[in-house]
């Protein structure tokens, strides 16, 4: 739409399916890249991407007119398929049912960013599901622990 002016940032997380292990750093930038075509494809773009064996983080940026949860599962639904077919995985690769999105401010995105970058160091010394419960406190997100790590 003419006028129509957007800066829409996510900072978004989701976890293999059981937490399972099976995303590996030998091939994981390529998965990174793969979601960057994807989100690409919707008229998107991922800023960066990162994680590690059980879990990413994307810092998503969507046009206005592409809902943020269809963006999300077009990534979800196609990389799997991609690290499938391409026997990636040791194991039958799938990624949790849900995901969960940050709001994140232009003038933020230099920190989250590094944050991103980061997630190796982090988890040397916080669990996933610290670092989920900590994003969802401090964004006011209400949740069901039972729905966290699904």
């Amino acid at each position: 739409m003419a006028g129509t002016f957007t800066a829409l940032l996510f900072h978004v997380v989701f976890s293999t399916k059981d937490r399972q292990p099976l995303i590996s750093e030998i091939w994981s930038d390529d998965l990174y890249a793969y979601m960057g075509g994807i989100a690409r494809s919707e008229g998107g773009s991922l800023r960066c991407a990162g994680g590690i064996e059980d879990h990413v983080h994307l810092l998503l940026e969507c046009k206005a007119s592409m809902p943020l949860s269809t963006v999300v599962g077009r990534i979800k639904a196609q990389s799997s398929k991609w690290v499938n077919e391409n026997g990636k995985a040791s194991a039958r690769f799938d990624w949790q049912r849900g995901y969960s999105a940050f709001s994140v401010s232009a003038a933020h995105a230099t920190r989250v960013r590094r944050y991103i970058a980061s997630q190796r160091e982090h988890h040397a010394v916080a669990s996933f599901r610290d670092e989920l419960v900590a994003f969802l406190d401090d964004h006011g997100v209400e949740f069901e622990d039972r729905f966290l790590l699904g």
